[in-house]
């Protein structure tokens, strides 16, 4: 049985409260797995269904185009997201009192906005993969 991850900040994971309130950080194979999990397609559905609607073999080279666009983005965001969240955990091994401020740091942004663009890239690499399993249409 999988443990879910339990969230106690009252705020979602991409929010930066969520971290500045102690949340865990997720690691890039449970963001995944939140993905999976739902049926938003992406900020770049719209473009990506474009490209879907393509003769052969204009739409698969176009798919495999953005599919290693979203694999590149998705290394240098995962890179980053490592990053900060080294820091976060540094920060909050260093400083254990826990004092709420009144606002999030730099850096409860920075990996709130990593979160989102790391879920972003499994979504549309996620739409992509299910796309280029179906065979386009070879006359339009």
């Amino acid at each position: 049985m999988k443990k879910k991850t339990e969230n106690l900040t009252g705020y979602n994971f991409g929010h930066p409260w969520y971290y500045v309130l102690g949340g865990d950080i997720l690691p890039p194979r449970k963001i995944r797995a939140e993905v999976l999990a739902g049926n938003y397609q992406g900020y770049m559905a719209e473009e990506i269904n474009a490209v879907d609607n393509k003769p052969e073999p204009h739409r698969s080279e176009a798919l495999r185009a953005f599919k290693a666009k979203f694999l590149k983005d998705l290394a240098e965001d995962i890179s980053r997201y490592r990053q900060i969240a080294c820091a976060i955990r540094q920060d909050r091994t260093e400083n254990p009192l826990f004092i709420e401020p009144d606002s999030c740091a730099d850096i409860h942004t920075d990996i709130s906005l990593k979160y989102a663009h790391i879920y972003n890239d499994f979504v549309h690499l996620n739409y992509i993969e299910d796309l280029l399993a179906q065979q386009g249409d070879l006359f339009s």
